[in-house]
């Protein structure tokens, strides 16, 4: 039988086969890791029988949606709304007919952005459930584990996808790695969607970079210090992260600077 498998460990979904994989090339980068029982599969109708969706009101304007019990990484997509069109940041394995109502009772979805080969995941059932585009970034291109046409590959650094959105290029963490900029959000002072390019440390003052979060490989200072230029242009005051809660609240942009500089000198002191 033919199946879209998915990598239990990082949540990605492959193109249709009769087996699983031999393994993810996800998981075998040295960015992400192998779990210690081996590669091991699921498929969305699995995920259907032992997970749920979520959905929370972040902000005016941006819902978060999960899942429950955590799943792979355990990232949660956040839902921009606009009386235009919806964007989906990021993405989630799970999809089912619960997820796809409730999204749809808030206007559904116009277009989905993801920030990096991570949180690909279920990108494609999304798009199909929608019949919406994905915009990812074209060095990114390798990574993509189920091709699809919905799949838009955008070049250079910035990318503008309507209602005031703008894709945002920084790399670190992947070559094509991406955050959105939202004006509107934050009561009008700006908000960036940053997924993990930039990480919102427990310490919600602060934010931190890596090649490799769970192998603690860090960037060099030279794409920490590109990250940090690619978004100056743009005005914020509050930056969401991947995960529940993960969120800068208030003077996000000088937060991102000193974060920046802290990493910097930490890398650099002998």
């Amino acid at each position: 039988m033919m199946s879209n498998y998915v990598c239990t460990t990082c949540g990605t979904q492959f193109a249709e086969t009769q087996q699983p994989p031999c393994e993810c090339k996800i998981c075998t980068d040295e960015r992400q890791y192998v779990g210690w029982d081996g590669q091991q599969w699921t498929t969305l109708d699995g995920l259907r029988q032992t997970h749920g969706g979520v959905v929370r009101l972040e902000e005016i304007g941006l819902y978060g949606i999960g899942m429950e019990p955590s799943f792979a990484i355990g990232q949660r997509a956040l839902l921009f709304t606009h009386p235009e069109g919806n964007v989906l940041w990021d993405c989630v394995a799970l999809i089912d007919d619960g997820l796809v109502e409730m999204v749809k009772g808030i206007g559904g979805i116009s277009a989905i952005a993801i920030s990096h080969p991570h949180y690909y995941t279920s990108m494609v059932e999304w798009s199909r459930a929608f019949d919406c585009p994905i915009y990812l970034h074209a060095a990114d291109r390798q990574w993509v584990m189920r091709p699809d046409p919905a799949i838009e590959f955008w070049e250079g650094e910035t990318k503008e996808i309507g209602f005031g959105l703008t894709l945002i290029r920084c790399g670190g963490h992947f070559d094509g790695g991406t955050v959105m900029h939202w004006p509107d959000g934050a009561d009008n002072k700006g908000v960036i969607l940053s997924g993990d390019i930039m990480q919102v440390v427990q310490d919600r003052r602060w934010l931190s970079f890596m090649y490799s979060y769970p192998n603690l490989i860090p960037l060099p200072a030279s794409s920490v210090s590109r990250i940090v230029a690619a978004v100056e242009p743009f005005e914020f005051d509050r930056i969401y992260g991947a995960w529940w809660g993960k969120v800068v609240g208030v003077d996000a942009k000088s937060a991102l600077k000193r974060s920046a500089d802290r990493y910097i000198h930490a890398i650099h002191e002998n």
